[in-house]
């Protein structure tokens, strides 16, 4: 059975100083990304080396940790199903854009996921469960780049 899905959000620039973009140094990268329901707005830019607020997510970041997310939220899943207790879970997921003037595209994102369990017998069935979750996470389904995925793991 298919079904769709569908995803709203709302981006509102914010960087307008009072000019426009009557010059492409004249405005602020600064937006807000929000939703219907939401109870936090994240507060966007650009990439610091395309003029964007160093102290905001860009849309970059905002693809590396949506991968992270997707990835790990299945994760937990399959660990559930097979009655894996995970304790913690962190991901430092790193993300290489090769940029051509102005332009340019993602080339690899890698994952790398650090996974705390309750049982030390179960440390060997992670991996498998890692390359599961790549496999069913709807957003590396999507992307045209590879999403590596470099795994460790630790029993609390």
């Amino acid at each position: 059975m298919q079904r769709e899905h569908h995803y709203a959000v709302t981006m509102t620039w914010t960087g307008n100083r009072g000019t426009g973009t009557s010059d492409y140094t004249a405005y602020s990268r600064n937006h807000e990304i929000s939703g219907e329901g939401k109870a936090a707005r994240i507060e966007g830019s650009s990439d610091p080396a395309f003029r964007g607020d160093p102290q905001r997510f860009n849309p970059e970041e905002l693809l590396v940790a949506a991968l992270s997310s997707c990835h790990m939220l299945a994760f937990l899943h399959l660990c559930a199903d097979a009655k894996i207790v995970v304790v913690e879970y962190r991901d430092a997921a790193i993300g290489a854009m090769l940029q051509h003037g102005t332009t340019g595209e993602f080339t690899r994102v890698t994952l790398r996921p650090h996974v705390v369990i309750t049982d030390p017998a179960r440390l060997a069935e992670l991996e498998m469960l890692h390359h599961q979750a790549h496999e069913q996470c709807f957003i590396a389904r999507s992307v045209n780049f590879e999403v590596g995925c470099e795994a460790t793991a630790a029993a609390a």
